[in-house]
């Protein structure tokens, strides 16, 4: 027995330190659990950071597998896909399975989709590792946040969430840089190799040191709602994802998206009548929370905001400036790392000061940082460039910490799971949408200039301007909303 235990043991001895950091990250104050949420802080950097080392590797992966961009996009949209179809069923697992099995089913399975990743011999096998990852993935966001709510007192819940939200944002932005440092090294294959060992070691120092919390019940699972889901977020990220894109059938994106919104209205109403029971595979009774509401709707205009940048930033500084890859991820990192060092000391001040004093300053900002980008020329340096990210960067820190605090904070205690799967759920059709309407104006803008004789590199910053402009617009209306923010008082009571 001995013999076989210790592997596992060594493996996990790396994530143990790890964890043991994120444990001080925690604090004191959340005694007996922050153990619990350090081993879900640092097993979610490690799903997160795989999420965005795709983008780089695309080029590497169409080369070697001779396949085309738009099937080679599968590998996200695929993913996107996955993601937006299992997080409502979240909601149930967690009403229905404790933290350590919860947290088992999400490690293995993003350990089996990394290793098929790793030695994949045809592109069918990698989608479908990567369709397995995103599986766990899914999973572990709103494990990791449900926890939280229900573990710590609500007058500390905006430190954590500031260490939340250095996650979510510091591991984004590492994904891209290190996925061009293994580029440089060797294959695209060693990026799956080099996540395999860490997943397995979060695997192992889990099934070694995590234990149970809080309370389950037998809520019963609806299948119908289950295919619904399937019917209605998965046509509609992926109609989401084919805007803008040249080489599909004019037809075909608004038809999943007709598609994706009847299954979404078949959804809503099977839930509004499976609630009444209390049988609701996403209890939608959340959104009678205005103040759950209100927050819910700045987080989706946050996220349609961000996701639209990070695919953008990277576009132009490629194609239109001529930098490298790697270039382009050591650029984006300083804004990632920002955000991240500034979201426990932004949970502090959420804890002190509430919602309003630190969002609406920030919303003023990023839209400031908006107008900036539209006016980008061939002249713009590159520092300049780098200069509004991290602006940009620095204000979703003091935007994403309160809204995530403010929305689960303002439900009952039974509703927190429901309010973690519904934030996941909007977080991944707002990023779609953001893409896609960036995507869809810069590319149309693009076109418009070349016809009219524009360069290659001036048509490309031309049609920037307009999606950069469009995402503001967006971003007004977010902007607005941040003045109706209240700290929540504690709903439990």
């Amino acid at each position: 027995m001995s013999t076989s235990t210790e592997p596992l043991a060594s493996a996990g001895s790396d994530a143990a330190r790890a964890a043991d950091a994120a444990a001080s990250a925690v604090g004191k104050a959340q005694n007996p659990h922050r153990s619990i949420i350090a081993i879900l802080l640092v097993a979610a950097f490690v799903v997160i950071l795989n999420e965005t080392t795709m983008n780089v590797a695309l080029s590497n992966i169409m080369a070697d597998f001779g396949i085309t961009e738009r099937l080679a996009q599968w590998l996200t949209t695929g993913f996107m896909l996955t993601m937006a179809v299992v997080i409502p069923i979240t909601g149930w697992l967690l009403d229905r399975l404790p933290i350590r099995a919860l947290f088992t089913a999400a490690m293995t399975l993003f350990s089996l989709g990394t290793a098929l990743c790793a030695v994949a011999p045809v592109f069918e096998l990698l989608l479908a590792g990567r369709v397995v990852q995103a599986s766990g993935t899914a999973i572990m966001m709103p494990l990791l946040m449900t926890t939280i709510m229900r573990l710590v007192d609500p007058k500390h819940r905006g430190a954590i969430m500031g260490t939340i939200s250095m996650v979510i944002s510091v591991a984004p932005a590492v994904g891209p840089t290190l996925s061009g440092v293994l580029l440089q090294l060797g294959s695209w294959r060693l990026i799956f190799a080099t996540m395999l060992p860490i997943a397995l070691s979060m695997l192992a120092l889990g099934l070694w040191k995590l234990r149970n919390a809080g309370e389950t019940k037998n809520t019963p699972l609806d299948v119908w709602s289950v295919l619904l889901t399937v019917l209605g977020f998965g046509p509609l990220i992926y109609g989401l994802s084919m805007f803008g894109d040249a080489n599909a059938p004019f037809w075909e994106a608004p038809l999943a998206v007709g598609i994706g919104l009847a299954g979404l209205i078949g959804f809503v109403a099977r839930q509004l009548a499976l609630q009444k029971s209390d049988a609701a595979l996403l209890d939608l009774r959340t959104f009678t929370y205005p103040t759950f509401t209100i927050a819910l709707l700045m987080m989706a205009l946050a996220m349609m905001a961000l996701f639209g940048t990070i695919i953008m930033l990277p576009l132009l500084l490629q194609r239109s400036y001529g930098m490298e890859p790697l270039h382009v991820g050591l650029m984006m990192l300083p804004g990632g790392l920002a955000m991240g060092v500034l979201g426990p000391i932004v949970g502090r001040l959420f804890d002190r000061f509430g919602p309003r004093p630190l969002v609406i300053p920030a919303s003023f900002v990023v839209l400031a940082v908006f107008l900036f980008f539209s006016t980008l020329a061939p002249s713009t340096p590159w520092w300049a460039v780098t200069a509004g990210h991290v602006a940009m960067s620095l204000s979703f820190a003091f935007v994403f910490t309160p809204l995530f605090t403010v929305a689960l904070g303002s439900l009952p205690k039974r509703f927190y799971s429901h309010g973690s799967a519904t934030v996941g759920t909007v977080q991944q059709v707002a990023g779609a949408a953001g893409t896609a309407l960036f995507v869809t104006v810069f590319a149309m803008q693009t076109q418009v200039a070349r016809d009219a004789g524009a360069a290659e590199g001036a048509a490309l910053l031309a049609g920037s301007h307009w999606a950069f402009l469009g995402a503001g617009a967006v971003w007004t209306a977010a902007v607005i909303t941040s003045f109706f923010l209240r700290k929540p008082a504690d709903a439990d009571a």
